[in-house]
């Protein structure tokens, strides 16, 4: 059994508090994880945004965004990811308006236009709270108070119980970028681009901040006592209708199964067709 990371992002953290089962199986077993549909439209428009917010600002427009897309789409096109998806024609352009909705959507939210933009595809590395923390920031943005972490999310608004939570990964970064800078960033934000969309967004404080990476040294100081004890709990719930290796989790097949029965299980979840469904 191998040891604990050598790097924890916040991706690999929430994986595994979902489910440290299949965090073991990604990041141990080194299983294949494919991407699926949700997640490539999230790297097409993420992609195209990166490189409009790379331009000046006066470029920043919609038209400019659609010439991006266009030019960026045979790269998705060709990716293996994408062509494992097996898309009709019809699938495909669903796809492609799927991306662009998300893309579009960010002018409802701000006009990039108007923001002055650090960088983007920031790298922070660094120690929190004895975690070898590591991320990527889609988006540093300077205000006349100070830098702002901003990360678009091409998913939905998360419920309100949920959003300090989901806040927790652009903490985790301003507490990196503290880290590496000596500077705390005075804000932090989530752009949801999906089909119910807006902006989440905290100051930065010590308090928050502080919470943010206590959260992520207890998910560590877990994970460390997995991989000592090579116990790694199966969590069940409807995730696992999305989980790439539900099909080798007898837990996770009960689980798909009991929701088909009841009619919990939702018309779009890939599990479906090992039970026969699609």
């Amino acid at each position: 059994m191998s040891g604990p990371p050598r790097q924890f992002s916040p991706s690999a953290a929430k994986m595994f508090r979902q489910c440290p089962r299949r965090w073991k199986h990604r990041y141990i077993d080194k299983w294949p994880d494919p991407p699926g549909k949700e997640a490539l439209v999230g790297t097409f428009a993420h992609r195209v945004l990166e490189i409009l917010c790379n331009e000046p600002a006066a470029d920043r427009t919609l038209e400019r965004a659609r010439e991006l897309a266009a030019k960026s789409w045979p790269a998705t096109e060709a990716n293996p990811d994408f062509r494992n998806l097996l898309l009709d024609n019809t699938a495909q352009r669903d796809f492609r308006w799927t991306a662009w909705n998300a893309i579009e959507a960010l002018w409802e939210l701000e006009d990039p236009a108007t923001k002055e933009i650090i960088s983007t595809e920031t790298h922070v590395s660094t120690n929190l709270l004895g975690v070898p923390f590591r991320g990527v920031v889609d988006r540093l943005d300077e205000t006349q108070e100070g830098t702002v972490v901003t990360d678009y999310k091409s998913g939905n608004l998360p419920p309100t119980n949920r959003r300090d939570e989901s806040l927790d990964q652009v903490l985790l970064y301003a507490a990196a970028l503290k880290v590496q800078t000596g500077e705390k960033p005075v804000g932090a934000r989530l752009l949801y681009l999906g089909r119910t969309r807006g902006v989440m967004s905290t100051n930065v404080n010590e308090d928050n901040l502080n919470r943010a990476t206590s959260h992520l040294a207890q998910t560590w100081s877990s994970l460390q006592t997995a991989c000592e004890t090579e116990n790694f709990v199966t969590s069940t719930g409807p995730l696992c209708a999305w989980c790439p290796y539900v099909d080798r989790c007898p837990d996770g097949m009960d689980e798909v199964s009991r929701r088909a029965s009841a009619g919990r299980l939702r018309s779009d979840a890939p599990a479906r067709r090992l039970l026969g469904m699609d």
